[in-house]
């Protein structure tokens, strides 16, 4: 279940900048999620939402989450969304964008001392 350990990243992630940054509550996490990652996002939602339960730290915050369509070049200079083969030249394209999993923003709360 690769989900579990993509939530447990990302609410790890955000507690350490928490107490990095002497915050008094992390508000909201943004995350970009790539069409080939082969996660399902609502399923790392619900699990980040169940790991922060029981944190004092993470209450109310929330999960938003956005998807990143597939973009890939070629050598022949084919730029589009093909995944598997070039549809000007039939090699197969690079695969630049929409594979990654990436914490983008952290909000946090902190004390004006």
């Amino acid at each position: 279940m690769h989900e579990y350990t993509v939530a447990y990243d990302i609410y790890a992630t955000a507690r350490r900048a928490a107490l990095e940054n002497a915050a008094t509550g992390v508000r909201k996490i943004s995350a970009d999620f790539g069409e080939m990652s082969m996660i399902n996002p609502e399923q790392v939602e619900f699990l980040f939402s169940a790991l922060c339960e029981e944190d004092e730290l993470f209450t109310g915050a929330v999960l938003e989450y956005r998807n990143v369509p597939v973009k890939t070049v070629c050598s022949c200079g084919y730029e589009g969304d093909e995944r598997y083969v070039c549809p000007q030249c039939g090699k197969l394209p690079e695969i630049v964008a929409g594979r990654e999993i990436c914490v983008t923003n952290i909000e946090i709360e902190v004390d004006d001392e």
